[in-house]
């Protein structure tokens, strides 16, 4: 298949760099650590036992946690196709 400037197997060689970067970033990804509170530290409700224990270190209730799982973080994006289309989106 033609590639234009791009060597055989780059748009593989792309796609893997891409989900080995987004591993490595899940892998660092800060975990709680500590004690676990009782308490939610955002909306002081009681966090129930079974969370506290199956997550050691747990800070927030679910609703909160959700919350704050659902909010989009801004993350550096590398243009590995480096084509015009894809800078212009």
């Amino acid at each position: 298949m033609a590639g234009g400037w791009s060597r055989d197997c780059a748009v593989n060689e792309q796609i893997e760099a891409s989900i080995s970067d987004e591993l490595e970033r899940m892998r660092t990804q800060k975990r709680p650590v500590g004690k676990s509170l009782t308490h939610c530290a955002e909306c002081e409700e009681p966090i129930p036992e079974k969370r506290r224990a199956a997550i050691p270190g747990v800070k927030l209730c679910i609703d909160c946690q959700q919350e704050r799982d659902g909010r989009k973080t801004a993350r550096g994006g590398i243009n590995r196709r480096g084509s015009k289309d894809s800078q212009l989106k």
